[in-house]
């Protein structure tokens, strides 16, 4: 029995002869994508990526010449997930033909998902600049179809990422933007504090005391479940333990609030820069010492 790579070769080389012959009413492409998808099915078996892909692009072209977008855009996601196997590169490219498409047909939703993809792999890849600005576009499409959940997703690993790379100000205005939405509706209204919380840790990153006080007063009004909570009560135990220059004070009011609710790594890693501002010169922190 011949190998999976053959046998999709077998498939392709059949698919391209079908489209050099003489066809009639389009029969010839129809015939031509079948056997293009049989040869993409087999070289897959094969883990044959890369002609998984490659072909995966001809059917998808060939659908264009059918006026079939819909199924041109699935080829184009189905390239994707080959490509991202060995070249993500290419792979992100076939994603971004999808969003083309997607786009053009009205389908916003589809192509946000698509967008949201393209950043995921771009994160992945340590391409954190351009990920957050796929997954603006796929969060602003989300909310042109009041998808506002997911496009909350999409924000809140915009606000993380910011964090991370030190962008206080974008990170702060996303995390408030989230509560804000997040109180008008019943299903998140819980979740408000959290992000008023992630807000008032970078706050506190960006080295603004003032800032970080104004910001608690703030948040009692847009949450009024936050006032006398225990995330209010942490940023305001940080932010006096930030002004006194008192380590050991800012670590007992970590381990405190994490004994009751565990930190995330990205809290823990935002918090720790913010210990190093009372530490330094003195000390190079690790993510353990909040611990």
């Amino acid at each position: 029995m011949a190998s999976f790579q053959t046998q999709g070769r077998e498939w392709l080389s059949k698919g391209e002869k079908k489209l050099k012959s003489l066809g009639w009413f389009g029969n010839k492409y129809e015939e031509a994508a079948e056997c293009f998808e049989k040869a993409a099915n087999q070289f897959k078996l094969a883990k044959s990526w890369a002609e998984a892909g490659d072909t995966l692009s001809k059917l998808a072209e060939i659908h264009i010449k059918l006026e079939s977008p819909h199924d041109a855009a699935s080829a184009w996601v189905d390239a994707s997930k080959s490509y991202l196997k060995i070249d993500h590169k290419r792979g992100v490219q076939a994603l971004q033909n999808a969003v083309s498409i997607y786009t053009d047909m009205g389908r916003l939703g589809m192509a946000a998902r698509q967008l949201r993809e393209i950043g995921e792999v771009l994160e992945r890849e340590g391409e954190k600049e351009q990920a957050m600005t796929f997954l603006e576009q796929a969060a602003d499409l989300f909310a042109t179809e009041n998808s506002n959940a997911e496009a909350n997703k999409c924000n809140l690993k915009i606000a993380q990422t910011s964090a991370e790379l030190e962008q206080y100000p974008r990170a702060i205005a996303l995390y408030e933007g989230i509560a804000r939405t997040s109180v008008e509706n019943n299903l998140l209204k819980y979740s408000a504090k959290g992000y008023l919380l992630c807000a008032g840790i970078c706050q506190l990153a960006s080295n603004s005391l003032p800032g970080v006080r104004d910001a608690i007063q703030r948040y009692n009004d847009i949450d009024i479940t936050f006032e006398n909570s225990r995330e209010e009560g942490l940023l305001t135990a940080l932010a006096d333990a930030l002004e006194a220059r008192d380590a050991d004070a800012f670590t007992a009011a970590v381990q405190e609030f994490d004994s009751m609710t565990r930190l995330d790594a990205w809290k823990t890693a935002i918090l720790v820069r913010v210990k190093r501002m009372i530490t330094a010169p003195y000390a190079d922190m690790q993510e353990d010492d909040l611990t």
